[in-house]
């Protein structure tokens, strides 16, 4: 169906944006000069190779859907790169044991020195850590250092942007980073393109993001996107909104069956009808095990990426 054009331009916080600018071979330069805004010169790209995320992982599970984005350089260096739209519990756990695959997926069989390529994870976030929110830095970079803060190892990077942080307006923008996060948080708002984006790269940007160059299924899947993703920030926080507090005035097992209500409401509508046997392992989950699961399911495509979910919680 054809869908009225209110944005011009697509939202970047959804899968299907952020994957058509970045995640694409044709707009691979989009993702080169993102990422050479955040690297050390030593490590800026020239050119990158998408890679299948579905080789990683010892499980089906890690091997499906594990983010967005997992891309080489010519000169070797693995680059995983992700948006993660809300709060997870264990988030920097998940990104370390991510981070793990491509270290091991560099293993050579027979007489191998263990030299490795530098590993890096990106991670451009649409909320705040809990522990940085008094500091007002927005892109930190973390890697291994010793007692003395020296650092240890520089070939495993973890960089993460918290981008509800960043308020700067057209006119404050001073960097090609500015730049940068402006887009992200605001590409959707635009209606034109501004005068401090008229260079190449945002030009073809601008050009890819346009909805009106989108094919009737290109439009399609967007408009799904957008509203999933306006469908789970809606639910996660109405769930830890309304059911922690509910928990914590009447009770913790009553705020949690008032967020698992919610959960399966959200999972029905972006699989479909829930068999009663993956409802009822639902109804078991802690309350954190629930906080997990209304993160996980922002991966799952169908009911059997559920039942393996449930299946390795209850491991």
């Amino acid at each position: 169906m054809a869908y009225p054009l209110k944005d011009k331009y697509i939202s970047l916080l959804t899968d299907f944006g952020f994957k058509r600018v970045f995640g694409t071979e044709p707009n691979k330069g989009l993702l080169i000069d993102f990422l050479n805004t955040l690297l050390p010169p030593r490590h800026h790209i020239e050119d990158v190779t998408f890679k299948n995320t579905e080789n990683l992982g010892n499980t089906p599970l890690d091997r499906k859907g594990i983010f967005d984005i997992y891309c080489q350089s010519k000169t070797g260096e693995r680059f995983i790169v992700e948006i993660q739209k809300a709060k997870q519990n264990f988030f920097k756990d998940r990104s370390v044991y991510y981070s793990t695959f491509p270290i091991q997926e560099q293993a050579q069989k027979g007489d191998w020195d263990y030299q490795l390529k530098a590993v890096y994870t990106v991670g451009v976030l649409d909320f705040v850590f809990d522990d940085h929110k008094d500091d007002k830095t927005i892109l930190h970079t973390v890697e291994l250092k010793n007692q003395d803060c020296q650092v240890f190892y520089d070939k495993l990077k973890f960089i993460y942007i918290e981008l509800p942080k960043f308020t700067k307006s057209l006119d404050q923008l001073e960097t090609h980073f500015d730049k940068w996060l402006f887009v992200l948080k605001n590409l959707s708002e635009l209606h034109n393109r501004p005068q401090p984006f008229q260079e190449s790269v945002f030009n073809q940007l601008f050009d890819v993001a346009e909805i009106a160059n989108f094919s009737r299924t290109e439009q399609d899947n967007y408009q799904n996107s957008l509203k999933y993703y306006r469908d789970m920030n809606n639910i996660v926080e109405t769930s830890r909104q309304e059911g922690l507090q509910e928990g914590l005035k009447q009770g913790r097992e009553e705020g949690a069956q008032r967020e698992r209500a919610l959960i399966l409401r959200l999972l029905s509508r972006s699989l479909g009808e829930i068999p009663s046997e993956l409802q009822q392992q639902i109804r078991q989950l802690s309350l954190d095990q629930l906080e997990g699961l209304s993160e996980a399911c922002l991966d799952f495509s169908n009911l059997e990426d559920l039942r393996a979910w449930l299946n390795e919680t209850q491991e």
